[in-house]
């Protein structure tokens, strides 16, 4: 239960940085290449037990390692398209409702539990991610494709489905550190790859700044997923109930640093779907 909680809590302070982010005009995609670089050292550096990087390529998880880094990247620039595109609410709502898609599969690829209670608890949990995500966004385009959001949902989904299907087939405990850093290092290795095809088009001064900020967002975004890694490999825990948890979590949270933090306005629909998400969480955790 700890590593889940602490899950939460570090996915939270990605939302926090972000924010800041924003006030202090960071370059994004620089400060998220430093970010995974910082990541990838840190897992490698706190690694459980002696590694050599020559190895990382002949374990077992790699392949799953490579195809997680690239979605890290591609999913980035599928949630900023569609912020611009359609709008950050819907941006928020289609990667947060993603949490459908690992728990489907947890119930059919797992054999986990399917009861009433956990039924009526996930879409509770649901419906409080729709209400408490969803935002008056005068950048919203009526028009827009929906292409963007439905990418956005499946990439969602899809990383946090394959996240725990590598970490059971693949990943010991003792692996968690470097399976983690290596996911980083390959998303930094794509992250380059655009950054310099970008530097090929436009020059920019990389800037102490975004450095920074990059370094910044590292150490949370390499223990938010070292914490949720460990959180799956609770036995105590069933995925569908932990991702249910996990995002839903995140919202109630998020939410509320929004409020105390940033004194963000919030509708009242808004404040229904914390308290649906308080509800659901309790549902689920007691089914």
């Amino acid at each position: 239960m700890i590593y889940l909680l602490l899950s939460i809590l570090f996915s939270t302070g990605l939302f926090v940085i972000f924010k800041y982010f924003g006030i202090f005009k960071v370059d994004i995609l620089k400060a998220i290449f430093v970010n995974y670089i910082v990541a990838f050292t840190m897992g490698f550096a706190l690694a459980e037990s002696s590694f050599s990087i020559n190895e990382v390529p002949n374990q077992p998880w790699f392949l799953g390692a490579v195809f997680l880094g690239a979605l890290f990247v591609s999913i980035f620039f599928v949630m900023a398209m569609t912020a611009q595109k359609n709008g950050v609410s819907v941006a928020s709502v289609a990667g947060k409702m993603s949490v459908v898609i690992p728990v489907f599969f947890g119930v059919f690829l797992y054999n986990e539990s399917v009861t009433i209670l956990k039924i009526i608890g996930i879409i509770i949990a649901l419906v409080a991610v729709y209400l408490a995500s969803v935002k008056e966004d005068r950048k919203e385009n009526k028009n827009a494709g929906l292409l963007f959001p439905i990418l956005l949902f499946l990439g969602s989904g899809i990383i946090d489905t394959t996240l725990k299907y590598v970490e059971v087939m693949y990943v010991s405990e003792k692996d968690v550190s470097i399976f983690s850093g290596s996911l980083f290092g390959i998303a930094a290795f794509f992250g380059l790859i655009i950054l310099v095809i970008k530097t090929i088009k436009k020059r920019e001064v990389f800037g102490l700044k975004n450095i920074i900020a990059g370094v910044v967002l590292g150490v949370p975004n390499y223990y938010s997923i070292v914490f949720l890694i460990k959180a799956l490999q609770n036995k105590g825990f069933e995925s569908s109930t932990l991702f249910t948890i996990n995002n839903v979590g995140i919202v109630v949270v998020s939410t509320i640093v929004g409020i105390l933090l940033f004194k963000e306005q919030f509708s009242t629909k808004n404040k229904i779907g914390v308290a649906l998400a308080i509800v659901g969480i309790v549902i689920v955790a007691l089914a």
